[in-house]
């Protein structure tokens, strides 16, 4: 079912049979992040350096894989058997900024490649309190400007869910802001857009989220900023000037904290006169997408390819 409010694409109203399995299954997994502020900070303490997650070997043997270094970081580039695609999408994984790539982002960046047939490249980013946001940004730069070197810019697509979200939307800000070459596209999975969640309507979905609590991401956001303001537009992109950004499609479950600001997002970016695409799924909690087997998330794929395609 599909409606559509306030421009506002509603792609399902309620969830659907797989999509309430997978949510289920989720609340049955550890938790991905503490339950508040001060178990986020103990957590940081007294772990150790995290680890990013291995690719799969079956994922590995479905699709051509390169490995390379950029500022001294990894990066996987993921290409369909057939080689290089005619787009290159950037892919920003989520985790709070204190998590590296986690095992379910690899089948959902290998979906991507599937649909799409474009290559993709996913930085493995450090992640906070171990290193800064200045070495995750200066990584994002780097791989852009080598890649605009062997794509047109205009065939790279920017992409990132939750935290990774907030990463290649604040890359194509910085790359507007230079008034150079500028992704072609840009495709946001439950971005966090605010690191303040400063608005009251976030507190009457979180009863609903499964995952995120505000507490706990305020203090993730504070580890992000550093010494910055996280209220500031550098920190929290709803608040940037959105000139120069490229299209832009966002897609959202309707259970997830990051739903509001994501509206309000989409709203400043067609006042800006942006083309802007926002999907919503009912029911579906935050990075819906990682449940691949799900009918929303197959959805989510056909809308993803068809929108970098046009």
């Amino acid at each position: 079912m599909t409606s559509e409010n306030n421009n506002i694409h509603v792609r399902r109203v309620k969830p659907s049979l797989p999509m309430r399995l997978g949510s289920w299954l989720v609340t049955k997994q550890p938790k991905v992040f503490p339950e508040d502020g001060p178990g986020v900070r103990a957590a940081m303490e007294s772990r150790d350096p995290p680890q990013d997650a291995p690719l799969p070997e079956s994922i590995a043997k479905k699709l051509r894989v390169e490995r390379s270094t950029a500022n001294g970081h990894d990066c996987v580039t993921l290409h369909p058997k057939t080689g290089p695609g005619a787009q290159h999408i950037i892919y920003f994984h989520g985790g709070g900024f204190v998590i590296p790539m986690m095992e379910p982002h690899w089948p959902l960046v290998a979906k991507l490649v599937e649909t799409t047939g474009a290559s993709l490249t996913v930085p493995l980013y450090p992640v906070v309190p171990e290193a800064s946001h200045t070495e995750a940004d200066a990584l994002a730069d780097t791989i852009f400007e080598r890649l605009s070197a062997e794509w047109k810019p205009e065939d790279i697509i920017l992409c990132g869910d939750s935290a990774g979200g907030h990463m290649a939307l604040s890359l194509a800000l910085r790359l507007a802001a230079k008034d150079g070459p500028q992704a072609g596209k840009l495709v946001l999975f439950a971005p966090w857009l605010d690191l303040t969640l400063a608005d009251p309507a976030i507190r009457d979905v979180e009863p609903n989220d499964i995952m995120l609590r505000i507490d706990a991401l305020r203090a993730m956001g504070e580890m992000w900023a550093g010494d910055r303001d996280p209220a500031s537009p550098e920190c929290s992109p709803l608040r940037a000037d959105v000139k120069g950004l490229p299209p832009t499609a966002i897609f959202q479950g309707q259970h997830d904290l990051f739903v509001i600001d994501a509206r309000t997002f989409a709203a400043r970016l067609r006042e800006a006169g942006i083309p802007v695409e926002l999907y919503e799924y009912g029911g579906a909690p935050h990075v819906y997408m990682a449940l691949t087997f799900t009918g929303e998330a197959k959805d989510t794929f056909r809308l993803f390819d068809r929108f970098i395609k046009r």
